[in-house]
């Protein structure tokens, strides 16, 4: 698995996985439970994660669509 984005913005997450799931590319959200240690004032950033073979494309879209939080690696 490779971490393609972090951010503290829900909403970053939600529509990137939109996008990823319309491109028919698994991905799978951590830290999302994160929350209730911080009392919920968005503190630790979620990642979002993806196959090592999906990783490449998955940047791309995300890329191509302005999103915030990309990891580059």
């Amino acid at each position: 698995m490779k971490e393609i984005l972090r951010t503290t913005d829900p909403t970053i997450i939600a529509f990137s996985t939109a996008l990823l799931r319309a491109e028919d590319i698994d991905c799978f959200v951590l830290d999302v439970h994160m929350s209730v240690l911080e009392g919920g004032i968005g503190l630790f950033p979620r990642r979002l994660v993806v196959a090592d073979r999906d990783a490449f494309r998955a940047r791309a879209i995300l890329g191509d669509n302005e999103v915030e939080g990309l990891v580059r690696q």
